[in-house]
């Protein structure tokens, strides 16, 4: 489950619902391309958009047209009664994992974030990946908190963003989390501009948002890091790396990636779940320039 490519699809909206058409063609994509997993309900998936009724449904859909290729759904919320709700609806949607961030509105501490993981792990009968994604939960893990959660029933993954950190960088932190987490935990790396980093690091698994709309350079990259051809994954990601800057000048790939899914005519222009906006005109020729000159379709 937790190695190679995890690829992590839009939740395209038509309307303020899914947009159940679309989504299946993304789906189909990613599929086509025989990706490891799906990762649905990401950030890049709107998950902390839609309703608990919409979450369940997108489940169903990825888990009616994955086939054979495991899905991870996200069951991230305020409160910890709402998430173990989630988690018995993907469940019982026939989730093969679960990806839990600590979202809050109130600041967590280790001690309640930990205790979120402890009940999350003791209610479900899944794997579960813990998503550590400051930029948008506005909390860090700290080694010592990840080294505790991951010796919990059910904790198989750890989802870690790549940017440096006053810890070092995703090397560093690879490096030490190994000698701390129990060997079944696998250690991913999910910002995908640093994917080379992660893999290269001995990243088990890359979470990727250029996975879930373009899997197969997604997934020749993740095929080389497991070759340990680093010098092919470094050239891989070249293809990338204008997309990647177009990332970091829209405050993150969501925008982006659903512009690039309307220019290939997968999604609606206005996929995004409000107060989200879709980008302006000089925008989406922009990125539409990037995809004519790297080749991405």
């Amino acid at each position: 489950m937790f190695t190679g490519l995890s690829a992590f699809p839009l939740t395209p909206l038509l309307n303020d619902d899914i947009d159940e058409a679309a989504f299946i063609r993304l789906l189909t994509r990613l599929t086509h391309a025989d990706v490891n997993s799906l990762g649905v309900l990401g950030s890049t998936g709107s998950y902390a958009y839609l309703t608990r009724e919409q979450r369940k449904r997108v489940t169903v859909i990825a888990k009616a047209h994955a086939g054979k290729i495991p899905v991870m759904t996200s069951i991230g919320a305020i409160s910890t009664a709402e998430i173990l709700r989630l988690a018995e609806d993907a469940q019982s949607a026939g989730a093969d994992a679960l990806l839990l961030p600590a979202m809050s509105y109130q600041p967590l501490n280790d001690d309640e974030v930990y205790s979120l993981y402890e009940d999350v792990s003791a209610n479900v009968s899944v794997p579960v990946c813990v998503y550590d994604n400051p930029r948008c939960t506005h909390f860090s893990f700290s080694e010592n908190l990840l080294s505790r959660i991951a010796a919990l029933p059910q904790i198989r993954a750890i989802k870690m963003p790549g940017a440096p950190t006053e810890a070092g960088t995703i090397t560093d932190r690879v490096r030490r989390l190994r000698s701390r987490v129990p060997q079944h935990v696998a250690l991913g790396v999910s910002a995908d501009a640093f994917a080379v980093d992660g893999l290269n690091a001995g990243c088990d698994i890359w979470f990727s948002v250029c996975g879930g709309l373009f899997p197969r350079t997604a997934k020749a990259i993740a095929d080389a890091a497991a070759r340990h051809d680093q010098q092919q994954v470094a050239a891989l990601s070249e293809r990338f790396t204008p997309l990647w800057a177009l990332f970091t000048q829209h405050g993150g790939g969501i925008r982006v990636i659903a512009a690039a899914a309307a220019l290939l005519g997968l999604v609606s222009p206005e996929c995004l779940p409000r107060p989200l906006k879709a980008l302006g005109r000089d925008d989406v020729a922009e990125i539409a320039a990037v995809l004519r000159a790297t080749g991405l379709e």
